[in-house]
């Protein structure tokens, strides 16, 4: 379906730290991850031609609990991932000097699109520290694992005689993985300048946040130290990622085309990044989830065959309650509005935004007009991460039977969650969603969007036909009227329009569902992204290398709007 006779489509390599494929492999931490598994999914389902490139995790991220006071605390069992197939190829990268063995460890159940993981935590690995935590550890920590993930995937890809066109540098992670390209070509005595160009025409990049935390820096002393370096020399290092060595912007040079996640963070990033000299150029392509994983079955067969919509959002409602009851004794009403808010314990996200008028929130919950239900993780070094869920529990104690936190949020709570709500909040600091993912999970279930337009919601939700927008229409003011605008208008939204639409019109929110489900479930698809990603950027790069390999390829995929 996606190749023709005259040309195929360019093999895509694509590196991201984590993967979120399902609950048997925790190693993701969130959104990237999950979106990474997505990504597999849906090129496996289209038969497009892409390796991912990643790390086997062995403790997890976190798993995150509750004590007694309301304070998450954090566990890290020893996962064997006995399912995970050895390929009995091992690869070494240097790290501070020493010789760093890593096995290739393959999950091969998305058929073409195969996922290679790096392990230096085998039996007898003295170096098992590398692999252990996602995203755990100081700056050196995290330097080492970004040499077996950059350096290490390239040189697993020879390896294994995968040959590759483009490498796809999902966040600036996998950066290590450009230097080791232009190490490769210097090798064959190509000179750096030209290593570099040379490089830059197989490389194409995905930023996703525009949160500053989110944007990794180190110093190149460090950087030396560790082995990042790989052969080039600072003044070659400083060129690509200037000093401190800042990760995305060495990923914006190292590229010839970067995307953004959303038309909005589109505008944000390029604003952000303008200062950045030779950098490619930042265009958007939308994030999209992977409808088979997260859409019920149910609701799909209901919404395509014209039937009876509310039936199967209700079965999935009570499995969520069921499951509410059985990990925390609440019991929540079914018939009750329910409203979902499920992120990272961040505070641009403001899971508590809800809470902050008590006269108003009392009144919506002891007059039962709508029950809360809360998930989350903070990582666990995030003191102030951990604070926003202990406040979040405390309100769980406070209004019992109405507003619940589920510990140890993974895949099978966050399904849960956006099939068996009524209403998903959104309310983020804007500009700082990038994209926002859970959304449009909620979405393509007909659960419908209550959101601040950030993000993809600018492109999704029609105000009182598929959702409700709080667009409050400020612009670079500061975060105190934004938090007291936004109140104000999410206040204001539930108890004139969603609270009434609930209870007293029951048919427009059955007409808001389907519209829901239709604005979704194909525009904010993993299948519709994996096609841009291949159209947009993996085409037109690889046309750039070779004029005429690609340019036929894949019929629709790679048009008439990429030749020269």
């Amino acid at each position: 379906m996606m190749n023709s006779g005259n040309g195929r489509l360019p093999q895509v390599a694509y590196f991201c730290m984590e993967y979120g494929l399902d609950s048997r492999l925790p190693i993701y931490a969130g959104g990237l991850g999950v979106l990474a598994g997505d990504f597999l999914k849906a090129a496996s389902d289209l038969k497009l031609p892409v390796v991912g490139i990643g790390i086997l995790w062995r403790n997890d991220y976190t798993e995150q609990f509750i004590n007694e006071e309301g304070w998450p605390y954090d566990l890290y069992p020893n996962y064997d991932f006995d399912f995970v197939k050895d390929t009995g190829v091992s690869v070494k990268v240097q790290v501070a000097g020493k010789e760093v063995t890593c096995k290739v460890k393959l999950v091969d159940q998305y058929g073409n699109a195969p996922l290679y993981l790096l392990d230096a935590g085998f039996e007898g690995s003295e170096e098992g520290w590398i692999t252990r935590k996602l995203y755990g550890g100081g700056s050196s920590e995290r330097i080492a694992q970004e040499i077996v993930l950059g350096i290490g995937g390239v040189r697993l890809l020879r390896a294994l005689n995968i040959n590759v066109d483009i490498y796809h540098f999902n966040e600036g992670h996998a950066v290590l993985a450009g230097i080791e390209l232009i190490r490769e070509k210097m090798a064959q005595g190509m000179t750096f300048e030209d290593a570099w160009q040379a490089t830059r025409r197989q490389v194409v990049f995905t930023t996703h946040t525009p949160v500053e935390a989110g944007n990794e820096k180190h110093d190149h002393r460090e950087l030396e130290r560790m082995g990042a370096y790989n052969g080039l020399n600072y003044e070659e290092m400083r060129r690509i990622g200037g000093d401190p060595f800042n990760m995305t912007e060495a990923a914006l040079r190292l590229c010839s085309a970067a995307n953004a996640v959303s038309n909005l963070h589109g505008h944000t990033a390029r604003t952000m990044w303008r200062h950045v000299k030779d950098a490619a150029a930042i265009i958007s392509i939308t994030n999209g989830v992977h409808v088979p994983t997260w859409q019920s079955e149910d609701i799909a067969r209901a919404f395509i065959k014209g039937e009876d919509i509310w039936q199967p959002h209700m079965k999935e409602k009570m499995n969520l309650i069921k499951y509410v009851h059985e990990h925390t004794d609440a019991r929540f009403n079914p018939e009750i509005l329910t409203v979902g808010f499920a992120r990272r314990a961040v505070s641009y996200k403001r899971s508590d935004l809800i809470f902050r008028d008590a006269r108003v929130i009392d009144s919506l919950l002891k007059e039962k007009k709508m029950q809360l239900v809360f998930s989350g993780k903070a990582h666990p070094d995030d003191v102030e991460g951990k604070k926003i869920i202990r406040d979040l529990v405390l309100m769980d104690r406070k209004y019992r039977d109405a507003v619940v936190f589920l510990e140890n949020y993974n895949m099978e709570t966050a399904r849960l969650l956006v099939r068996g709500c009524d209403v998903w909040l959104n309310n983020p600091l804007r500009p700082l969603e990038a994209s926002g993912t859970s959304g449009m999970k909620a979405a393509i279930n007909g659960v419908l969007n209550l959101s601040v337009v950030d993000g993809w919601v600018g492109e999704g939700p029609q105000h009182g036909v598929s959702g409700w927008l709080l667009d409050t229409h400020h612009d670079n003011i500061n975060p105190e009227k934004q938090n007291l605008q936004d109140l104000q208008a999410l206040y204001r939204v539930l108890i004139e329009e969603v609270i009434p639409t609930y209870y007293e019109r029951r048919d427009d929110w059955l007409d808001m569902m389907r519209a829901s489900i239709d604005m979704s479930h194909y525009i904010f698809s993993a299948a519709r992204m994996s096609r841009e990603y291949f159209e947009l950027m993996y085409c037109r790069a690889a046309c750039e290398g070779e004029k005429t390999a690609f340019l036929t390829a894949g019929g629709y995929l790679c048009n008439n709007r990429f030749r020269s």
